[in-house]
């Protein structure tokens, strides 16, 4: 039996999605989250073989969600079903430890059938995902040397505390908890961390935590 726990922020998408894996006597649905910080104590509660995770839901979204299950549960895989294919999201799902990438326009029987694929260890990626990183891998070339040439200046010119803070956010901590693992003040992790995106050009936290992995200051 494989046990599954459901994250996404709209109820009535929880209640079908459970409804779907309830179609096959291989999937036993053990929890719903309604964002990531949910999906993550429901892992700790309920130990699933997958988490089916949205990626965009308030406050703590689906890359919070994944970093801090894989930080603390790594042998628990995380399917990503969004309506979102867009390269940000794909890349700070893809970055945080997504196991699988899926759209929810996809068929039920796919979606049950991709569950499974990732729970025996195969990597799962939707057709326009799939299609998304291809293109951008055939056509990256100069542009993706220098922008990883840029990133590569910037994180040299981070200070230790800096750095610090960044393996923390790419980890899944929030201000609470990354000062009471540096012994700082909450506000000066939350001054700290709107100083680092605006140097590093940096939209959120979730840029910040795929620029550290891709970075390895993790």
């Amino acid at each position: 039996m494989i046990r599954v726990v459901i994250a996404d922020d709209i109820q009535i998408l929880r209640q079908g999605l459970r409804a779907i894996m309830s179609q096959d006597k291989e999937l036993e649905v053990v929890g719903l989250a309604a964002d990531g910080k949910e999906a993550w104590e429901a892992c700790r509660k309920q130990r699933p073989d997958v988490v089916l995770m949205d990626m965009r839901m308030p406050e703590y979204d689906g890359a919070w969600g994944i970093r801090r299950i894989k930080r603390d549960f790594p042998d628990i895989k995380v399917l990503v079903l969004t309506t979102f294919d867009d390269p940000e999201t794909v890349e700070a799902a893809i970055g945080s430890g997504a196991d699988g990438y899926i759209l929810k326009e996809m068929e039920d029987d796919k979606v049950i059938q991709s569950v499974k694929a990732v729970c025996a260890g195969i990597r799962v990626l939707g057709g326009s995902v799939f299609e998304g990183i291809r293109v951008k891998m055939a056509s990256g070339g100069q542009a993706d040397k220098e922008n990883r040439g840029r990133e590569f200046q910037a994180a040299e010119g981070l200070t230790p505390r800096e750095r610090d803070i960044m393996r923390c956010v790419a980890h899944g901590m929030d201000n609470k908890e990354i000062a009471a693992e540096l012994f700082l003040a909450e506000g000066t992790v939350r001054n700290n961390i709107s100083r680092l995106l605006e140097k590093l050009k940096l939209k959120d936290r979730t840029q910040l935590a795929v620029f550290t992995v891709k970075n390895q200051l993790d």
